[in-house]
């Protein structure tokens, strides 16, 4: 499972999950009556964030009403890669619901804010404008949705170009990109990834030190600690060396990409450190379920409770 398929799944949903009855007006504490409760619980420990579709079996195919299902399951943070593919009516929608609730918009992805076809790494202008078009579009998005973080992914590597040109076309192009977020709040995330060995970013000591060189608050890390698993492990102490320019964390165990406690992640202890680290951030469960239906998600739930389970 990567990160295109997440991709895919969120436009996909995105014209018709916020379609049918689903009104704002719904308190809350309770669910849409089509929604099947699990139990009403408190606030976890930390910031998780589930996505469109991890709990439909339970709360349906609308977007609004599994919102409110993950409040009432004690959730207060949602994320979405395919936000910005959205209409803007439904950015709106997902804003008001999330403000009305006192939830937070984890992070959205940048339109083609670089990918193989659009690397940043080339130095070419036309890449650079198409993602400079993305950052443009981010804020608009932000402004709707209320969501302040961006991910971004520079693309994969420009092999005929040495790597330190790669790394200062790099740098050059996310400058850009900051003194269009940085006047609005927004944070773009860079993703180190390991779907592909061709990709340009690949682990948290180089994307910590173009975060450093780009030296703007608006340019910080998206530690995805399924990808860091599979490409440099020792997670805490890689957390430690890049803590300072973390910027927002991803779950998902590893084999297999699915929610904690199936994998060999000890989560438990990975949220302990960041808790007494004082990180008050947003975790994206950007994860399958690891089984299906009803039972599945019910099983997400319960392995976040028991991973949550470190005071």
């Amino acid at each position: 499972m990567n990160r295109s398929i997440f991709l895919k799944n969120s436009v996909l949903a995105a014209g018709a999950v916020l379609s049918g009855n689903a009104v704002l007006g719904s308190t809350a504490a309770s669910c849409n009556s089509n929604a099947t409760a699990v139990e009403t619980t408190a606030p976890f420990n930390l910031n998780y964030a589930p996505h469109d579709g991890m709990f439909k079996n339970l709360a349906g195919n609308n977007f609004l009403d599994q919102i409110r299902f993950m409040y009432d399951q004690g959730f207060r943070a949602i994320e979405d890669n395919g936000m910005a593919a959205r209409t803007p009516q439904e950015q709106e929608k997902i804003g008001n619901l999330l403000a009305k609730l006192g939830m937070q918009m984890g992070v959205f992805v940048v339109d083609k804010g670089g990918n193989g076809a659009n690397t940043l790494t080339a130095g070419k202008q036309e890449h650079i404008d198409i993602f400079l078009k993305g950052c443009k579009q981010a804020v608009e998005v932000s402004k709707r949705c209320g969501g302040k973080l961006a991910t971004v992914v520079p693309g994969d590597f420009q092999r005929n170009l040495p790597l330190d040109i790669q790394n200062a076309n790099v740098i050059t192009a996310l400058r850009k990109g900051t003194e269009m977020l940085e006047p609005h709040g927004i944070v773009m995330v860079l993703e180190p990834l390991s779907d592909t060995p061709d990709l340009y970013l690949r682990n948290s000591a180089q994307t910590y030190m173009i975060c450093k060189a780009v030296n703007s608050p608006s340019c910080k890390i998206l530690y995805d600690m399924y990808h860091m698993q599979k490409n440099e492990g020792n997670l805490i102490n890689n957390i430690k060396f890049t803590w300072d320019e973390i910027g927002y964390f991803q779950i998902g165990d590893n084999p297999g990409r699915n929610e904690p406690t199936t994998g060999e992640v000890n989560y438990k202890n990975i949220f302990k450190f960041l808790h007494k680290k004082g990180y008050k951030g947003i975790l994206g469960m950007e994860h399958g379920n690891s089984q299906p239906g009803k039972e599945g998600e019910k099983k997400v739930i319960q392995a976040y409770r028991e991973s949550d389970k470190f005071l």
